[in-house]
C-alpha cells in the first residue's frame, strides 16, 4: 500500500509516483498504463484523484489518450531522458542542502559521496517493463 504524506496533496504525490516510475523505465515509453479504476484500487484513492494526476501528467506531455484504448506513456525519448536528469538534480540539491545544513564542507560531502559510490551497487541500467 502506498503510504500518502498528509503535507502534500494526493494527486501530486501520485504525479510524482508515476514519473518516477517513467524516469526509472518501470513504465517504459509507449506503455499502456492501468485504468483510471485500476490504479484508484491499486493506491486506495477516489479515481477523482487518479483523474486529476492523469490530467496533468497529460499537460505536462509525459501521458497521452488513445481514445477507447487507455493512457500511454510518451514515446519522447529526450522528454523521458530530461525527466530524469531533472528528478536527479532534485535530489541532488536536497542532499546538498542536508550536507550544508549538517554543517559538512564540500570536500568532507564529496569524499563522502566518493565512499558511498564506491560501497553501493548502483545497476549500470535501469529495470525495464514494471507497468502499473
Amino acid at each position: 500500500m502506498f503510504n500518502f504524506q498528509a503535507t502534500i496533496p494526493i494527486y501530486s504525490q501520485l504525479m510524482d509516483e508515476i514519473k518516477g516510475q517513467i524516469a526509472s523505465g518501470r513504465l517504459v515509453a509507449g506503455a499502456r498504463i492501468g485504468s483510471i479504476r485500476d490504479l484508484a484500487a491499486f493506491y486506495a484513492v477516489n479515481p477523482n484523484t487518479i483523474q486529476r494526476a492523469l490530467l496533468e501528467l497529460e499537460r505536462e506531455g509525459l501521458l497521452s489518450t488513445q481514445r477507447a484504448s487507455g493512457k500511454f506513456v510518451t514515446e519522447d525519448e529526450n522528454m523521458i531522458r530530461e525527466l530524469r536528469s531533472r528528478l536527479a538534480e532534485e535530489q541532488i540539491n536536497k542532499l546538498l542542502t542536508t550536507m550544508k545544513t549538517l554543517g559538512f564542507s564540500v570536500e568532507e560531502t564529496r569524499d563522502l559521496l566518493a565512499h558511498a559510490l564506491a560501497q553501493s551497487a548502483l545497476p549500470t541500467k535501469p529495470a525495464k517493463g514494471d507497468d502499473l
